[in-house]
């Protein structure tokens, strides 16, 4: 089965060697040629409107198409909200082993703790608050560690303290599924929110941020510039862990690639942002939404799944 997807994928290998050329004298590529303009002709009919920034760890060239551009982060936002806690961890504000009540009156529709712990006496530890946050994507538990970090407001303040302006937290998961929920009532659709795009969520520029200042951040946790090391690593343990989006950035990738990550899901959005170890052990960071999708969730997730991979054949060939 890998050979067959090496052998079907030979070709994206040349287009990235053919572009290597058109990106490796400036600081970022332009959209419309090289690596951006594959992808964009590759994901134009799988997603309304795609955009990524990439680098190699350690690296100047950052390579991006809509880098720029606003996106709904969807759960992809919770990499920010995890980051304030792991820097409150790291300032002694609090514990890892610290055990948090999670009150029924509290859950969000969620895979982990709304849909397994029906009755009063949940508790939680932080870790385990993050754990379920970034490896299933669990609402309860990021709404949780955003009470924690002291809200909404708290964490884009952290933001702007660690220099990330093009991003920005306004609401927690239960009011951001309210919202969404509320305008397809307005619009008189019924269906999964998952589904079609809702252009008026899109517009909202709550909860929104660029590419290249998720991609900012994304090496800022990691390269100890807000983190140390400990935590560091106790976010990459996490984020090699998640099971969310296997088709996204993992999904065309060979076997056995080393992939740390985080997805985000709602209406016409598919993304996912994280870190991609290359066979010489080179990793690079990774930011890439989609919006605006009226396409099936499946094609959503192949437009990212072949952004990672143009990107990933790209750097491997560096």
């Amino acid at each position: 089965m890998d050979g067959m997807r090496w052998s079907r994928r030979f070709w994206t290998a040349a287009a990235a060697l053919a572009v290597l050329a058109g990106v490796a004298g400036g600081a970022t590529a332009r959209p419309g040629s090289g690596v951006p303009g594959l992808v964009e002709t590759i994901t134009a009919n799988l997603s309304g409107r795609t955009g990524f920034a990439a680098q190699i760890a350690g690296g100047d060239t950052i390579i991006g198409l809509n880098a720029d551009d606003t996106f709904p982060m969807a759960s992809a936002y919770k990499m920010a909200i995890v980051g304030k806690v792991l820097a409150m961890v790291d300032e002694g504000v609090l514990r890892l082993d610290q055990m948090v009540d999670v009150p029924p009156e509290s859950y969000v529709p969620s895979s982990v703790v709304a849909a397994n712990f029906r009755h009063p006496g949940v508790a939680l530890s932080v870790a385990n608050l993050i754990d379920v946050t970034i490896v299933q994507s669990d609402n309860t538990a990021a709404d949780t560690l955003m009470a924690l970090a002291g809200g909404p407001a708290a964490v884009t303040d952290w933001l702007r303290k660690i220099g990330i302006e093009g991003m920005r937290v306004d609401r927690t998961t239960a009011e951001i599924g309210s919202d969404i929920q509320a305008i397809m009532e307005a619009e008189g659709s019924h269906g999964d929110p998952s589904s079609p795009a809702v252009p008026a969520f899109d517009a909202d520029p709550r909860d929104q941020a660029t590419p290249n200042q998720m991609l900012h951040l994304l090496i800022l946790l990691t390269e100890g510039k807000v983190l140390k090391p400990d935590t560091r690593d106790f976010l990459l343990g996490a984020m090699e862990r998640t099971v969310t989006g296997p088709e996204r950035i993992r999904g065309l990738l060979p076997t056995g690639t080393q992939v740390a990550h985080k997805t985000g899901t709602a209406g016409g959005i598919a993304n996912d942002v994280g870190f991609v170890t290359l066979p010489d052990g080179r990793r690079f960071a990774v930011a890439i939404f989609t919006m605006g999708s009226t396409t099936p969730p499946t094609d959503r997730d192949r437009a990212v799944a072949e952004t990672a991979r143009v990107l990933y054949d790209f750097f491997a060939l560096q």
